[in-house]
């Protein structure tokens, strides 16, 4: 088969991040675990990533061999106040240089979705999250970026030659909207499939998620008081947190009385690996989600799972065969799984957890499939 040139637009995160003295582009955790996918189908695709920044930096050429990367400089003048309009015409100009075969935009919710549907080139798009339920959940007031990003996720759908779909969650939400759609599941890291497990005699259970009250990490605190403190019991936070907001300010007043609470801040991927060496479980008990990486992550390590049975999570999660599942709004349900994971763990759930991971998460099968969708929207009908 000829060989695919694609281009992907994804946000280079340290623009997000301030991080503009590195020389070295890095990305969300999704579509790196992708970026390390198409590197091992080098003679089939050819990857150029373009990525906007509100400030110039030195970045390299190639992150792979059939990888090329481009960093575009746009003034702030050309970011949503514009409607990215800045970022559209960078994008524009530089693709009309690459040539490609189909553009795929890597969210909706920034520059990357709108600049891929009006690039004049066939064009996909992936959502990681629905940002249209994001804002719905939060009750997002007009022209605040929830507001705004859902209303740009409206319009960049239906313009698209289709959508890649994280969950059937993300495809219900869509199938309105999407000419056509793709259900492929985000891509893990491969380093996640190699941790060595060695879990401490301490019952260390994570919970890894921005604090907020999509996550729900308060009422998870509250289910445990309703069955008392277990013996030996480590509860560790991992994620970013906004300590203006009234939801973030109750959850530190609650894990300041509770000492089996801990809260380690946000954790990077080297940190989690490092957690999830050593980690007894891993709960999640979101109100909404979509593919939590987090859940990937850990079936990935061989960490056995709690969830919540919401938005895209029981496409990834078993009850009772990979991992249990819960209502989040129900504290009795929260204290049961959380009572599996600390009294009653089974091995074997963890490992076909992990063994079905490898099979559906690796990062060759998911560009693989992603190869797949790109030559169907490219060949001549």
């Amino acid at each position: 088969m000829p060989l695919i040139k694609a281009a992907l637009l994804i946000c280079d995160n340290r623009d997000e991040f301030h991080d503009h003295r590195n020389e070295t582009p890095w990305f969300g955790t999704a579509p790196e675990a992708l970026l390390q996918g198409f590197e091992e189908l080098s003679g089939e695709v050819e990857i150029h990533v373009v990525a906007c920044t509100h400030e110039p930096m030195k970045s390299p050429e190639k992150l792979a061999a059939n990888i090329f990367f481009h960093s575009l400089h746009v003034p702030r003048i050309g970011w949503l106040r514009t409607g990215y309009q800045g970022c559209i015409r960078a994008i524009r100009r530089k693709l009309r240089e690459i040539q490609p075969d189909i553009v795929h935009g890597q969210g909706t919710e920034r520059f990357a979705g709108i600049s891929a549907v009006l690039s004049g080139f066939p064009s996909v798009l992936t959502l990681h999250g629905n940002m249209r339920l994001v804002a719905q959940f939060h009750r997002a007031r007009p022209f605040t970026f929830l507001w705004l990003a859902a209303r740009l996720e409206a319009f960049t759908l239906p313009r698209a030659a289709g959508v890649v779909c994280i969950t059937n969650y993300t495809r219900e939400a869509v199938a309105a909207l999407a000419r056509r759609t793709w259900v492929v599941p985000n891509a893990v890291d491969r380093s996640f499939f190699d941790i060595q497990r060695a879990p401490s005699d301490k019952r260390q259970i994570l919970c890894v998620a921005t604090i907020d009250e999509r996550k729900n990490q308060n009422a998870l605190i509250d289910a445990i008081d309703t069955i008392g403190r277990p013996a030996n019991l480590e509860l560790v936070f991992l994620g970013g947190a906004n300590r203006n907001k009234t939801y973030v300010r109750d959850f530190f007043t609650r894990i300041e009385t509770r000492p089996w609470c801990r809260y380690a801040g946000f954790a990077d991927r080297a940190t989690l690996r490092g957690y999830f060496a050593t980690a007894s479980g891993l709960i999640l008990p979101s109100l909404e989600d979509n593919c939590p990486m987090a859940v990937l992550e850990a079936m990935a390590s061989g960490v056995p799972v709690a969830a919540a049975r919401v938005g895209g999570v029981p496409d990834l999660v078993r009850d009772g065969e990979n991992g249990w599942l819960c209502d989040p709004q129900d504290l009795a349900s929260l204290a049961g799984v959380m009572h599996k994971l600390i009294d009653h763990p089974d091995p074997g759930m963890a490992g076909r957890a992990q063994a079905e991971a490898r099979e559906r998460f690796h990062p060759r099968k998911i560009a693989g499939r992603h190869l797949e969708i790109y030559r169907e929207v490219t060949s001549p009908r």
